[in-house]
């Protein structure tokens, strides 16, 4: 797996490289927005690690560019504390995120519920193909429309719609969608599978104009066909 890493402390992106290759990954730096974008752009990355506060272009302004093209994972290296920059990371379209400072083993296992998430679902085979309500989704090509509309979706929302769709009229909850598709156990007050799920509902509304996924507070969430 190549990963391409963009902060621009230099020091804690050496320190970062040097520990994830002993870990078996392949990693490349960038220490500046503009070359990062331009090698994620232009290279063959896996994985992008990407500092918010950047030179050049913030870390938004290549993750907002980045998706306009690329669906490639994207795990937001953002300030504690700072709730405004995740979520905003999530909106744009961050897979996750991950408050600085961080335990070294705590990225690794960030990055590595990503890597299993991406070979389960290239894993999968052609004949689990799922269709519900207008949705279609081909796993084949790990592409999904809405009444024969293609969607862009990210490789977290894929996930969350793959998992919905496997047991429509059945209620997922959020601890179950935290630790099957992100990977880890959902923390109090964690708002991703929130983001995920509101980026994912509006991309289906603009095909769909009846409620695909419902939410059940304090539950989970739900996929529902037409009443």
């Amino acid at each position: 797996m190549h990963i391409l890493l963009t902060d621009d402390d230099t020091e804690l992106a050496q320190m970062l490289s040097e520990y994830l290759q002993s870990q078996h990954f392949q990693v490349t730096c960038a220490h500046d927005g503009k070359t990062g974008l331009e090698l994620a752009e232009t290279g063959n990355f896996d994985l992008l690690l990407l500092d918010v506060m950047l030179p050049e272009l913030d870390g938004f302004e290549v993750l907002k560019r980045l998706r306009a093209q690329s669906l490639m994972p994207v795990i937001m290296l953002t300030a504690k504390g700072d709730d405004f920059d995740r979520i905003f990371g999530l909106e744009l379209g961050a897979d996750d995120y991950i408050p600085k400072p961080f335990n070294h083993r705590e990225l690794l296992a960030r990055v590595k519920a990503i890597t299993r998430r991406i070979e389960h679902i290239n894993a999968t085979k052609p004949r689990q193909d799922l269709q519900f309500a207008g949705l279609d989704m081909c796993m084949h090509s790990r592409s999904v429309s809405a009444n024969t509309q293609p969607l862009a979706l990210t490789g977290t929302e894929f996930a969350i719609l793959h998992l919905l769709l496997q047991q429509p009229g059945t209620v997922i909850s959020k601890e179950q969608i935290s630790e099957q598709v992100l990977g880890r156990r959902l923390a109090p007050y964690d708002r991703s599978i929130d983001m995920h799920v509101s980026n994912l509902r509006k991309k289906i509304a603009e095909h769909i104009e009846a409620e695909r996924i419902r939410t059940l507070r304090g539950t989970g969430y739900v996929l529902v066909g037409d009443a």
